[in-house]
C-alpha cells in the first residue's frame, strides 16, 4: 500500500477545496487534494457564472473552475483523481485512504465536498442540464428576466428562489405536489401576495421537452384521482428547491452533523469537533452556497488550517 504524509489533506475541490489549496500551498503545508467525483464541483455543470468577482464579462462553470485549479498547481498542490473512501479522525496525525488504496497521513485535513442537489429523477433534467434546469435560482436567475419560469418544491427554499426570480422573471409557477405549501406562515403569504408568482398544488412533474433548450414541461394535476388532468406548462427555465444533500457519509462517523447531514463548525471560524479537521463551502453551508462564499470559506479553512499546525509546533 502507498503511504503519503501531508500537513494539510484537502478531501474535495470546488471553489471551496482549490481556494484552500491556494492558500495552504503559499504557506508552504505542500497540500494533498483529492478532487472527488465531480472534479471542480456543482459550477461545473454551469454555463455562465456572472456574479464571480474579477470576471466583468462573464465566465463559464467549467472555465472558472479550471482557472482556480491552475491556480492551485502553479503553487505547488499535489492535486490527485479519486475519491477518499475512509478516514479515521480517532488518531493523530488524522489517517485517510483513497480509493486506490493508498493511505494518507495528514496533520490537517480540510473537507469540502460540497452538498448535491436533489432531482426529481426525470431523464430529461440532465438533458436540460445548464440548458434550462437549474438548481440555484441565485446562481441563473438573471439569465431569465422577463421569462416564465417554474420552481419545484413548497417548502422555504422554494418559496425563497420564487420570490427572487418574481423580482426578475414575467411570471414565476410554483409546482407543488401537496395541496398546502410547507413553508413558514410568513413565507407563504409573501408567495401568495405577489402578483406574479403562481402557485400550482396537486401537481407533479412528468417531463420536460424542447429541442436544444428547455421550452416547457409535462404535468399532471391530482395525479391518481378521477379528477387527474395533464397538461404542458410552457416554460424557459425550471427550478429544482426540493433540498440539497451534503456529501458527508465517510465522515458521519466522527465529525457532528446538523440534523440536515451539513457538517457543524465552531462560530466564525471553519473548526469541527474533531482537533485538525475543518470543513469549507457548502458541505458546511445550507444557507448561502454561492461559489464566493464557498471560496471565503475555503481560504478560512487553510487559514485554521496554518493557524493550527503552527500552535501544534
Amino acid at each position: 500500500m502507498t503511504e503519503l504524509k501531508t500537513k494539510c489533506l484537502i478531501i474535495g475541490s470546488g471553489p471551496a477545496g482549490y481556494t484552500a489549496a491556494i492558500y495552504t500551498s503559499r504557506a508552504n503545508l505542500n497540500p494533498i487534494m483529492y478532487e472527488g467525483y465531480q472534479p471542480g464541483g456543482q459550477l461545473t455543470t454551469t454555463t455562465e457564472v456572472e456574479n464571480f468577482p474579477g470576471y466583468p464579462e462573464g465566465i463559464t462553470g467549467p472555465q472558472l473552475m479550471d482557472d482556480l485549479r491552475a491556480q492551485a498547481l502553479r503553487f505547488g498542490t499535489d492535486i490527485r483523481s479519486g475519491i477518499i473512501s475512509e478516514v479515521n479522525f480517532d488518531v493523530h496525525p488524522l489517517e485517510a485512504i483513497a480509493d486506490d488504496g493508498t493511505r494518507i497521513i495528514a496533520d490537517t485535513v480540510i473537507i469540502s465536498t460540497g452538498a448535491t442537489a436533489k432531482y426529481l429523477g426525470l431523464p430529461d433534467e440532465q438533458e436540460f442540464n445548464g440548458r434550462g434546469v437549474s438548481a440555484c435560482a441565485t446562481c441563473d436567475g438573471f439569465f431569465y428576466r422577463k421569462k416564465r419560469v417554474a420552481v419545484v418544491g413548497g417548502g422555504d427554499t422554494a418559496c425563497e428562489e420564487a420570490l427572487y426570480l418574481s423580482n426578475l422573471a414575467a411570471e414565476v409557477f410554483m409546482i407543488v405536489r401537496k395541496d398546502h405549501l410547507r413553508a413558514s406562515k410568513v413565507m407563504q403569504r409573501r408567495v401568495l401576495d405577489k402578483s406574479n408568482i403562481k402557485v400550482l398544488f396537486n401537481t407533479n412533474t412528468k417531463g420536460l421537452y424542447g429541442d436544444e433548450v428547455l421550452e416547457g414541461a409535462h404535468l399532471i394535476e391530482h395525479m391518481g384521482t378521477d379528477r387527474q388532468r395533464e397538461y404542458d406548462l410552457p416554460v424557459d427555465g425550471f427550478f429544482l428547491a426540493i433540498g440539497h444533500q451534503p456529501n458527508t457519509e465517510v465522515f458521519s462517523r466522527f465529525v457532528k452533523l446538523d440534523d440536515t447531514g451539513y457538517i457543524k463548525t465552531e462560530p466564525d471560524t471553519t473548526m469541527t469537533n474533531i482537533p485538525g479537521v475543518f470543513a469549507a463551502g457548502d458541505v458546511a453551508d445550507h444557507r448561502y452556497r454561492q461559489a464566493i462564499t464557498a471560496a471565503g470559506s475555503g481560504c478560512k479553512a487553510a487559514l485554521d488550517a496554518e493557524r493550527y499546525i503552527t500552535e501544534q509546533e
